[in-house]
């Protein structure tokens, strides 16, 4: 009998033990799910959606206009379809999501005149304004985004318009000038209307893409001969002026910076130079970690590792040139954590930031 109570509690402490193990590995997950916005497919709160929520507790969504490869409609019809969407989509999580979109103005704007919305003048137009026209229009698009319940916009971009035969950032209007001054200007009018209407901004792309002679969606962008080193000073300005809570990190390769990783990858750029010498305090996120600049290069596995190492704190996967789903991602880097190739403070630190800076439910 007492044998037989023995064996009893051990099944029982086993089975304790493995429970305690299994809520341990899914309470990680969902740290590392915080850290990560995602694209899908749909115009309706999709049961998968759900149970990325669910589950590990998804830190967030990038809408898209349309399909990058089949120009189908994606994420966004109409006004009121959109509404709806980011509605459904923040009533369903127990926390403040990140809902999140690219609408610059100009070329590069999800919400437009074609899915029922208003035109946005590009940066280069804009820059041809007073100050009061400018604020003018940013004002009606940070209305339009607080009213569809978007509230972090991958904009305003920051780089200088130094290379004219740039067709990734000059050429599509989406930079505002190459005098830094003018850039930090009009970059100000448009983070302070978002700050008026509770919509976060992201300044991009660091350290700078507007020399730049090719397109980091397309391939391998090497900035080394073209960069200069006044195209920081728009991120120096913002972030002294206490203007900035998050800064986008760019797919591209500079060899006086970092010889051997472009900036998404490079913790010389992101920690030694944004953190430390530019004293950032928000929050680093990717470019998209689909882009062909660094697929081309590095596996999903590398590409995680080097990214979260380097000190991005939030990991941007829009799924529109590649799909990867949520579920591989994060078993992905909780196996890099479980190897000791991440370090688990790197994620506890960013949902750290993440808490302070935007996480109070709406």
């Amino acid at each position: 009998m007492v044998q037989l109570f023995k064996t009893i509690t051990l099944i029982l402490l086993l089975i304790s033990c493995l429970n305690a193990n299994e809520l341990k590995e899914q309470e990680i997950k969902k740290l590392i799910g915080r850290s990560i916005i995602i694209g899908f497919d749909g115009l309706t709160l999709t049961s998968n959606l759900k149970k990325n929520i669910d589950k590990y507790n998804l830190g967030g969504v990038i809408l898209f206009n349309k399909d990058y490869k089949t120009k189908n409609i994606k994420n966004i019809k109409n006004p009121q379809q959109l509404k709806k969407l980011t509605f459904d989509i923040q009533s369903y999580s127990k926390y403040k999501m990140l809902i999140s979109i690219d609408q610059e103005g100009g070329k590069v704007s999800r919400l437009n005149p074609k899915n029922g919305f208003s035109r946005i003048p590009s940066a280069k137009d804009i820059s041809t304004k007073n100050i009061h026209e400018a604020k003018k229009e940013y004002k009606k698009l940070a209305r339009n985004l607080k009213q569809e319940g978007i509230n972090l916009n991958f904009a305003p971009v920051v780089d200088l318009a130094i290379n004219p035969n740039n067709r990734v950032i000059v050429q599509l209007e989406r930079s505002y000038s190459k005098n830094p001054t003018e850039v930090v200007k009009y970059a100000s009018v448009f983070i302070e209307e978002q700050n008026r209407y509770g919509i976060k901004s992201v300044i991009k792309h660091f350290p700078g893409h507007g020399s730049s002679n090719t397109d980091s969606h397309k391939g391998f962008v090497d900035i080394t001969n073209t960069w200069d080193e006044k195209e920081l000073i728009p991120y120096k300005q913002l972030i002294k002026d206490n203007k900035v809570d998050f800064i986008m990190t760019a797919h591209v390769f500079n060899k006086k910076l970092d010889n051997k990783y472009p900036a998404t990858l490079s913790s010389k750029i992101n920690t030694n130079l944004l953190r430390k010498k530019l004293k950032f305090k928000g929050i680093i996120i990717s470019d998209d970690l689909q882009m062909k600049a660094i697929t081309k290069h590095y596996s999903l596995r590398e590409r995680l590792k080097l990214a979260i190492n380097s000190g991005v704190n939030i990991l941007l996967f829009g799924n529109q040139l590649e799909k990867n789903d949520l579920k591989t991602i994060i078993d992905t880097i909780y196996d890099l954590i479980e190897k000791k190739e991440i370090n688990l403070s790197k994620i506890i630190e960013s949902n750290k930031l993440i808490k302070n800076i935007i996480d109070k439910k709406q």
